[in-house]
């Protein structure tokens, strides 16, 4: 049945509700039980049980049901990774050496701390808002003793935690794009997620701002004026700031009494990226018909194996690895190893809440072929040439008024994978332009998750710190639009 402009009702409605409530879980909701009243010809009984029933329906999927898991189980691994220590230790031996650089150097330890911080954020790709987190809270007393402004801080953090965990994906972000791009029929969605990666401009370039900006101390805008403020003044914020902290941004309690380790941060997260490539080539071993060698067999099983197995059998080693870790230097009982899992998964349930969601809004768009009507719509009049710089200007509008950028994943890829098949693009750079668009205007927003607790974490004003971002943030917007359009006509 062609449902027309109806089918674009729906993702409009969770959008405008979105916007006006600021709670993506009732606008996904509201979205998905209007697609089905749709669906079911307006009759509202009909529609909302199909609409508890697709939500059922999304745990037929296999892939959906482990994503959910692994997001679920990340939470546990973090959980653990905390409760011994480990990021306290990793965080302990940079201090020791930015020590002996301040005794010699000022200048010289005030770069590096930065560049550290950076760094301690995209190794905590695990997850966002323990990246900017652990960024804020481990690094203020450092930063506050070399004078380097607490917006300066919050920057980092931010600038460091949603831009690292899509261009490292093996997290809840990579499993759940991967769902997604499922729930759109893409058949191999963790080899069209690697290859969007180098189209996934914004987060590369938000990330090479930071780093630019730190080594070559040269800032603009309103962060030029705190950097000039808190060293001539010594004033880690404006007079009139009010510093944004809640006890409720905190991370979980280590156990006292134990001597903090950095490898019990490193090992537990290493042993998940490197399992991750492992899983894939076992899943998609025996789909291999023919090979050269070993190694040409391996490299064609990754690009045939599960993602979402791979991600989930990735975190349950990683769980298991920590739990005998921590259990052979007596940190962990089996007791406690139960009671943090449990504590871990019941922590993330607001974000496999929000997965089930998306996944079931994207099969209700599906189901009324909004994509396909978005795009026939638009064939006459958006050029192919234009598709991937218009999907990232739309993606971005909606993360800054939404504050979310999973919300926006799940409505737009519904929508920008169908217009690219449509139009003739290339599916892999307009799915990258629609995840960079979410990260940048998740970036900009002062609604986002990742700013209000960046500014928490850094004690900083929350109104400073988004001031100060933004003008890196649009630079980094308006130097990606332009390299998809540079794709679109030339490449």
């Amino acid at each position: 049945m062609d449902y027309g402009f109806l089918s674009v009702i729906p993702p409009v409605v969770a959008i405008i509700l979105a916007l006006r409530t600021k709670q993506v879980y009732i606008a996904l909701l509201f979205g998905i039980w209007f697609s089905w009243l749709i669906i079911k010809g307006w009759n509202p009984l009909d529609g909302t049980i199909a609409m508890i029933e697709s939500l059922v329906n999304v745990f037929k999927s296999e892939g959906n049901t482990r994503t959910i898991m692994f997001s679920a189980l990340v939470g546990a691994l973090l959980i653990f990774i905390q409760y011994s220590k480990g990021v306290q230790g990793f965080v302990n031996i940079i201090n020791r050496r930015l020590v002996k650089f301040e005794e010699k150097k000022s200048g010289f330890a005030r770069v590096m701390v930065q560049v550290l911080a950076m760094f301690t954020g995209i190794l905590l790709f695990v997850e966002t808002s323990i990246s900017s987190l652990t960024v804020g809270t481990l690094y203020r007393p450092i930063f506050d003793k070399l004078r380097i402004p607490r917006e300066k801080l919050a920057y980092i953090a931010d600038s460091s935690s949603a831009p690292s965990s899509i261009l490292i994906p093996f997290n809840a972000w990579g499993a759940f794009i991967m769902g997604l791009l499922l729930t759109q029929g893409i058949d191999k969605p963790f080899s069209v997620m690697m290859a969007s990666i180098k189209y996934n401009f914004y987060p590369l370039l938000a990330i090479l701002i930071v780093f630019i900006v730190i080594l070559s101390k040269k800032d603009f805008g309103p962060m030029k004026k705190a950097e000039k403020r808190t060293l001539e003044t010594g004033e880690l914020m404006n007079p009139n700031a009010t510093p944004m902290v809640s006890d409720e941004v905190t991370s979980f309690p280590p156990k006292e009494g134990i001597k903090a380790k950095a490898y019990n941060m490193i090992v537990p997260l290493l042993v998940m990226v490197f399992m991750m490539p492992i899983n894939l080539i076992y899943t998609g071993w025996n789909a291999v018909k023919e090979s050269s060698s070993f190694l040409n067999h391996a490299s064609q099983a990754i690009g045939e194996g599960s993602g979402s197995s791979s991600v989930l059998y990735a975190v349950i080693a990683s769980i298991l690895v920590a739990i005998g870790m921590y259990m052979i230097q007596g940190i962990l009982n089996p007791k406690e190893a139960i009671t943090l899992t449990l504590k871990g998964i019941s922590e993330l349930m607001p974000l496999a809440l929000l997965m089930l969601l998306a996944f079931a809004i994207g099969d209700a768009c599906k189901e009324l072929e909004t994509g396909v009507y978005v795009a026939n719509v638009t064939k006459s009049w958006l050029s192919v040439e234009l598709l991937p710089a218009v999907v990232f200007l739309i993606s971005s509008f909606i993360a800054f008024s939404t504050g979310t950028s999973w919300g926006t994943f799940a409505i737009m890829l519904a929508i920008s994978i169908p217009m690219a098949t449509i139009h003739g693009a290339d599916v892999t750079i307009v799915v990258a332009a629609t995840l960079g668009g979410g990260i940048f205007g998740d970036h900009s927003s002062p609604i986002s998750d990742t700013s209000i607790i960046s500014s928490m974490a850094s004690a900083s004003d929350h109104i400073d710190h988004v001031k100060t971002q933004m003008p890196y943030a649009i630079i980094g917007g308006i130097i990606t639009t332009i390299l998809y359009l540079i794709i679109g006509f030339f490449g």
